[in-house]
């Protein structure tokens, strides 16, 4: 049966119309030629009488309230609420995928589209006091059209625009993004060509050359590398990794060295051994990367920040929740007044109306206690009705409860936010609707992850790949007996 998503379409940019009825896209540096009727490698791109096309304009999975820290940037106004929005297809195929659900056209749902217009995102972002706009999840490189149009818009009611990528995008795509984008979260997957070939379906170079261009364009760039156990891991991958940035950019862009679960056609695979991580972290600070993080790592000090200078504590992060405690208004250590590297605009203060007690009368409660690596869940609401209605959470400690924080929703609206673990005596969240409303909750594992499947359509208690399970051929013994893909 045909996806009814891709019945309708748009013009896309970047087109070159060939001889004897081809058509070029110059979007990613596949430059995938076409014929009519056929769709190109991302599965969201093709050709319509006689034209390239774009499937997805409108086209997105739930936009998300989030924070910043989930996008892999730590050093552009720390703790700051972003309105994540992400969409499907991809130009690439990493066999590791952890959004896999969406990011491989052909495995896309009708039942996973949200349709969500520029307009639409902008007066979203300013309503529920959100200053940025993060383009993410699957790659919005092959959301191109619908970014430029929203991130235009965002700049004109000032909000600020952010793009989290594995950046496989030619340097023409990147020339009409710039104008737009303020923040670029790159992840470069490994320096290993072959890499990139045998587990991306991708090159390297390109990635490489793309995230020098908005560097050199003053772009506010943060890099992370996904560790994957027995692959990259390695201390080898740390100090290539370190030294490109050393060489080609310099050592004072933040740098992510991040824990992979096992996803997609991995899942015979274990989560990355923290002390790797450790290892890797050391290594890029030895060489001289000044700013050098863990990525989906709890309880440990390695998502803090720390003065240079005099080792001051300068932000302080638990998961995806942070707090400044050591940086004066233009980003430099209070302490010894070194430059920390941080931008710190000004940003609309995300207001949280929060309350001791609540009338709770014929509410329905929902309960739910991270455990193992699950540390932030997603909470999904619709209010049905015709009628303002008010949702209500509170944190639940070893010893106490947290104050009830607010959240509203207008009539008909649909919507969905993160809450990510903020302290070591955290057990879990309850959160408290009025019985009119819907309510899903879905399991985050780590911070690029997002859910497509409720805790209630999964098993409960598992923490090691998250639902649904792709049925496919498995990739792990490959890679480790060194066959392939």
């Amino acid at each position: 049966m045909a996806a009814i998503w891709k019945s309708t379409y748009q013009q896309a940019r970047l087109e070159e119309i060939l001889p004897d009825g081809l058509i070029r896209c110059h979007l990613s540096p596949r430059n995938c030629t076409l014929r009519e009727g056929q769709d190109g490698f991302c599965g969201v791109r093709g050709v319509r009488n006689g034209r390239l096309v774009t499937m997805n304009y409108n086209k997105s999975v739930h936009p998300t309230q989030e924070t910043i820290e989930t996008e892999a940037v730590n050093h552009f106004a720390p703790g700051s609420g972003i309105l994540s929005c992400g969409n499907i297809g991809c130009m690439m195929a990493c066999g590791y995928c952890h959004n896999w659900r969406t990011s491989q056209a052909k495995y896309v749902q009708d039942s996973d589209i949200f349709h969500f217009t520029p307009e639409q995102a902008v007066q979203t972002a300013l309503r529920r006091k959100l200053p940025v706009i993060s383009y993410t999840y699957n790659d919005p490189v092959v959301w191109h059209e619908w970014i430029i149009d929203t991130a235009r818009l965002a700049h004109q009611a000032g909000l600020i625009n952010l793009y989290k990528s594995a950046f496989y995008i030619t340097p023409e795509a990147i020339d009409e993004l710039l104008p737009h984008i303020d923040i670029f979260s790159i992840s470069i997957k490994s320096m290993d060509p072959e890499y990139y070939k045998k587990y991306t379906a991708g090159r390297l170079e390109p990635v490489l050359a793309g995230t020098r261009q908005v560097y050199k364009a003053g772009k506010h760039v943060e890099l992370s590398t996904l560790m994957i156990t027995d692959i990259s891991d390695t201390e080898e991958t740390a100090r290539n990794v370190a030294g490109w940035v050393l060489t080609e950019l310099d050592g004072t862009v933040p740098l992510h060295y991040v824990r992979f679960h096992p996803d997609f056609k991995m899942r015979d695979s274990t989560r990355t051994p923290i002390p790797r991580l450790m290892r890797a972290r050391e290594i890029a600070l030895e060489m001289g990367v000044e700013h050098v993080y863990l990525g989906n790592v709890y309880d440990t000090p390695y998502s803090n920040t720390y003065c240079a200078g005099c080792s001051r504590e300068l932000v302080t992060r638990y998961g995806l929740n942070a707090r400044v405690t050591g940086l004066d208004s233009q980003g430099h250590c209070i302490e010894c007044r070194r430059n920390a590297h941080f931008k710190l605009p000004v940003t609309p203060e995300r207001v949280v109306p929060a309350t001791a007690e609540i009338d709770v009368t014929d509410a329905v409660r929902h309960t739910f206690n991270w455990h193992g690596d699950i540390r932030s869940v997603h909470v999904q609401l619709k209010n049905p009705t015709g009628d303002p209605l008010t949702a209500w959470y509170r944190r639940l400690h070893t010893e106490s409860s947290g104050n009830w924080q607010c959240v509203p929703l207008e009539p008909a609206e649909s919507w969905r936010f993160i809450i990510a673990k903020a302290s070591s005596d955290e057990g879990g969240i309850e959160i408290v609707v009025p019985p009119q409303m819907l309510t899903n909750l879905h399991e985050v594992f780590d911070r690029a992850h997002f859910p497509t499947v409720t805790i209630d359509e999964a098993p409960a208690g598992g923490d090691v790949a998250p639902f649904p399970i792709f049925q496919g051929r498995q990739l792990w013994s490959q890679a480790k007996s060194g066959r392939g893909c």
